[in-house]
């Protein structure tokens, strides 16, 4: 009779572990949070990711070979977040492709800059030499302003600048548009190219070597880079968990040591406040 009961409290003492051993594994579930990105320095995130690891949230990097793609991949659900745009260019997004895709936390101000393999200054652009700039809304306006900052053109006062807002082009530079995949690429066809930082990253170019870096002022405010999700996820508990583990300040050294001042990180950068 003892030897029955020692086996059925045995049994029973098995049967309760592993039911206890079920309960912590549901309480420890990890939650995977697709991103979209294009580019493939994907230094920040992965120590973004580490941190995460603690809060049993997973990421996982989608990566995109052009602009045209991580929104439409959000809004059709493929990715749950993305963070590869400004501001400026996710409000032309949605205007133009009638999306409700919204911002959830600020990452970097990365100036865009003029590159050449073929001067080393402004003053060595000769008459009708030719400038890639990208071909995307926003950031061929931006582009465009650059210019203007320059001192190249001069732009009427469109809000969003294309190459009829040009009024004045002194040097008759020739403006050819590119995909912005492209621009880097195109330096050995074209006198210089205005790059994003993201794509000079991949390209290996050199910010410190530009011949001309756009100036960011509070004016900068619309070209801040942002974590993007679809409107109905903007409260997600656990997308905010990843925002907080991004605008850290460990996460803005690693920006100070990987990037310089090329890349800033725009939630605590005094000059946009």
């Amino acid at each position: 009779m003892k030897s029955i009961l020692a086996i059925l409290f045995t049994a029973l003492s098995i049967f309760v572990l592993a039911g206890c051993g079920k309960s912590a594994s549901a309480s420890d579930k990890t939650t995977t949070v697709k991103v979209g990105i294009t580019g493939s320095d994907n230094r920040i995130w992965d120590a973004v990711a580490k941190k995460l690891e603690k809060e049993n949230i997973k990421i996982k990097l989608v990566e995109f070979s052009d602009y045209s793609q991580p929104n439409t991949a959000l809004d059709q659900g493929q990715i749950d977040l993305n963070a590869f745009q400004t501001v400026y260019f996710m409000d032309n997004w949605n205007q133009t492709h009638h999306t409700n895709i919204v911002g959830i936390g600020d990452t970097a101000i990365a100036p865009m800059a003029l590159y050449s393999k073929k001067i080393t200054k402004l003053s060595e652009l000769k008459e009708g030499d030719e400038i890639a700039v990208p071909n995307d809304a926003t950031n061929e306006g931006r582009a465009l302003d650059l210019l203007q900052s320059a001192g190249l053109i001069k732009l009427n006062k469109d809000k969003l600048p294309t190459k009829r807002s040009i009024v004045e082009n002194k040097l008759n530079l020739k403006i050819s548009e590119l995909d912005a995949a492209q621009t880097a690429r195109s330096l050995g066809d074209v006198t210089a190219s205005v790059v994003n930082s993201g794509v000079a990253s991949d390209a290996k170019l050199n910010p410190k070597k530009a011949v001309y870096v756009e100036k960011v002022t509070k004016a900068s405010k619309p070209y801040v880079n942002v974590i993007s999700a679809n409107k109905k996820d903007k409260d997600n508990p656990v997308y905010k968990k990843v925002v907080k583990a991004y605008q850290t300040d460990d996460i803005a050294k690693l920006y100070k040591k990987y990037y310089g001042d090329s890349d800033k990180p725009a939630w605590n950068y005094k000059i946009l406040q």
